[in-house]
Formats: C-alpha cells, sequence, structure tokens
C-alpha cells in the first residue's frame, strides 16, 4: 500500500487548521569550517519560541545526496514521492500563470540571459530584468513561425518566462539548455527518448528564431531552456488527504505546482505581508494553508549571505500574526537548501519545525540546522511531513485492529 492509498483509507474530518510556511531553499552551510549558517546567524525570537514548544528535525528531499529542484521538493514536502511524480519545471511554470496545458502539448520553462559578442553567456539571467522590461519580449519572441507547431509565448516573472509547443509527435524529454555557468555557450536541445526527437528540433528551431528577434537587446539578447515536459496528471489534496487546501504564492511556478495538486490559489499577494493578510481573509474557508516565501532561496543562489539572513529575519517577524489565528498545526520548513556557500541548490537536509498541542517536544530551544541535527523528529524524507501534519492534526485514525 502506497502513502496515499493509506491516507485515503485513514483520514479523518474535523476543524483542524494546517499551516506549512515553506522558506524556499531554508537550509545553508557556514562561509567558514565551524562558522554558523544564515539561519543560525539570523536573529530569530519567534522561531527559537517555537522551538521550545515545538519539534525540531531535517528533511530529506529525494534520497540522501540528491540536489532537488524546487518541482521535486515541494513535491516531497505535499507528500508525493518525487521519484515517482515526476514534472517538468515548464508544466509547472505554465500551470503557475494560467495556462491551460493540453494533452500533447510540450510547455518549457524559458530564461532570458545575457551572450556577448561570441555567443557566450555573460549573465544567466539578464541582470534579474524586472517584469516591465521582460514581459514585452514574450511577444517579441512569439513571432517564431514553425510549421506543424503552435508556439505560445508568455511572460512569467523577472528574467523568466514559458514557451508551450503544440504540434503532433511532441513528447517532454529533453535535455535543458542551460549550462548552469557562465563563459560558455547555451547547450543544444537533445530528445532523450525517440518520441522526443522532434521536441528537440522544434525547440532548436525556436532557439534560432528567438536570439536573432533579440538581437538588438542590451541585457536579455539570449534565452535558455528548461524543464521540459508534458501535461502531469497527479491526485488531488481533497482525494488523498480530505483537505481543502489554499497556496499564497508570489511566483508563478509554486502556483503551478498547487495547482497541480488540488489547491486553489488564493488571492494575489507581492510581499509576505499581504500573504499573511490573505490567509487571515481565507481562514475560514479551507483546512490546510501553503505559504510560499522565495526570497530565502534567491539570496542563497547569488551567494548573499547577508541578504539571506535578512530574509529569514524577515520571515521570523511575520510568524507572530500567523500564530495569532491560532493553527492546530504550524510547519516552517524549506523545499531544499540553498547555502550561499554554494550558490545552488543543494543536497544538505532541510531545516523541518512542526508545532502542535500534541506534538513531543524536543529540549531546542532554538532553530538551526545544529539542532535539527539532534531535535526529535530527527532525519526523514520529506514526503513523510504531510502525514506528521495530518496525525498531529488528529486527521488520520489507527491503522489495522
Amino acid at each position: 500500500m502506497d502513502i496515499h492509498a493509506l491516507t485515503r483509507e485513514l483520514q479523518q474530518k474535523n476543524d483542524s487548521k494546517i499551516v506549512m510556511l515553506v522558506a524556499d531553499g531554508l537550509g545553508g552551510l557556514p562561509m567558514s569550517p565551524h562558522g554558523k549558517t544564515e539561519l543560525e546567524t539570523a536573529i530569530t525570537p519567534n522561531l527559537d519560541r517555537l522551538a521550545s514548544i515545538g519539534v525540531q528535525g531535517a528533511s530529506i528531499p529525494v534520497i540522501p545526496g540528491i540536489a532537488p529542484g524546487s518541482g521535486p521538493g515541494h513535491l516531497g514536502l505535499f507528500g508525493y514521492d518525487p521519484l515517482e511524480y515526476v514534472i517538468g519545471r515548464g508544466a509547472l511554470e505554465a500551470t503557475g500563470i494560467g495556462f491551460e496545458l493540453l494533452d500533447g502539448d510540450v510547455a518549457v520553462r524559458g530564461n532570458y540571459c545575457t551572450l556577448d559578442a561570441q555567443g557566450k553567456i555573460s549573465d544567466r539571467r539578464a541582470g534579474r530584468i524586472p517584469s516591465e522590461e521582460s514581459a514585452p519580449l514574450a511577444k517579441v519572441i512569439e513571432k517564431v513561425s514553425i510549421p506543424g507547431v503552435q508556439v505560445f509565448v508568455e511572460p512569467v516573472k523577472e528574467h523568466r518566462f514559458v514557451v508551450v509547443f503544440r504540434g503532433a509527435g511532441l513528447g517532454g524529454n529533453v535535455k535543458d539548455t542551460d549550462p548552469q555557468q557562465t563563459g560558455v555557450a547555451p547547450l543544444k536541445p537533445v530528445a532523450v527518448d525517440a518520441a522526443s526527437a522532434r521536441t528537440a528540433e522544434v525547440a532548436a528551431e525556436f532557439v534560432r528564431q528567438a536570439t536573432a528577434l533579440l538581437a538588438d537587446q542590451k541585457k536579455a539578447n539570449g534565452l535558455t531552456l528548461r524543464g521540459f515536459s508534458a501535461k502531469p496528471s497527479l491526485p488531488s489534496y481533497q482525494e488523498v488527504y480530505g483537505l481543502r487546501a489554499a497556496a499564497i504564492a508570489v511566483y508563478p511556478m509554486y502556483k503551478g505546482l498547487a495547482r497541480l495538486v488540488g489547491m486553489d490559489i488564493v488571492g494575489k499577494a507581492q510581499t509576505l505581508a499581504e500573504q499573511v493578510d490573505t490567509l487571515a481573509k481565507v481562514w475560514n474557508d479551507y483546512d490546510f494553508f501553503f505559504l510560499h516565501f522565495k526570497y530565502t532561496d534567491s539570496t542563497g543562489e547569488d551567494g548573499n549571505f547577508d541578504a539571506k539572513v535578512a530574509r529569514i529575519e524577515e520571515l521570523d517577524a511575520a510568524l507572530p500574526k500567523i500564530e495569532a489565528l491560532h493553527p492546530q498545526v504550524l510547519i516552517v520548513t524549506g523545499d531544499h537548501s540553498t547555502p550561499s556557500y554554494l550558490k545552488s541548490h543543494s543536497w544538505h537536509p532541510v531545516p523541518t519545525l512542526l508545532v502542535s498541542d500534541c506534538c513531543r517536544p524536543d529540549p531546542h530551544t532554538t532553530f538551526g540546522e545544529n539542532t535539527c541535527i539532534t531535535g526529535g523528529l530527527g532525519q526523514f524524507q520529506a514526503k513523510f511531513l504531510m502525514t506528521l501534519a495530518l496525525a498531529n492534526a488528529g486527521r488520520l485514525g489507527k491503522y489495522g485492529a
């Protein structure tokens, strides 16, 4: 029996509320031996107070040693085995902005980048070009014409966009063209299987034409493609957990992932404070609330230790308003670690804190990587976090006689 078959069987209804606050890329590393991580450096009186009444541990997003993307990282937190449910970033981005994928579509996440005179990438994110500058470029590159294929291009946020290819014989298994480094040219799209050979050809032609159309741009004169994916299908939160679930996120990709597991996307918040206000407004309408905070990840990817510390402190300051709503279960965690030291997602287990009136508190009075190592939750696979949440909310019955 898999996890969802079990939760379908054991789910119980009550009036409890569960809040999962996800600080993207929360986990970190010290910048020097025996130093403190970003979380341990931050001044976090609210997290530390919650640590004194809660239980903490370290969640493993996929399996030990594997650094996850944001998609697999969040799927694990939502209780979907990321090795079983594989969703490409393109589908997440497309769904997140409300684009309705059809069977046979292939969606791709695009990044504008800056190319030098030799065609090599000098900036992978085009200087994090603001949305008001990047959005009009979607109309520019949507002029690409490929026989037998419809091409849709939609702006997402900052340097990100979505391209959807619609036509016969397209598969979603194509390698990314982003080399994940500067000083080299974008990679060629390569099909991983025969069913995706046509998609690789279409993508190559799209890149060729789009790059020519962007040639006069100062920042965004090139592009890379990531996360080729077909339309996915997942069981919903209502089916497997019996929960009415709401997602309060800023970035489209995370809205997309939440929508794919049956969460309602609520509000139009653009800041953490607005997200918490939205939470209060819809509190009576849902049982489960997913709040996503992006900037602990982006600062880590930038290698900006101090900025990530500041973002963690911003997150900490928002907690009292969440607590004032009196959720039966409050979880603070991340989808993966993004140490400033590495400037990338990493395989390190993620600090996780769970507070409920029936949790078994451990001895810790602060929240950080070192305390999580010896916390009461221990190290556990993230896909079991939802069963812990349901149990602490009194929403799971007894298994067996």
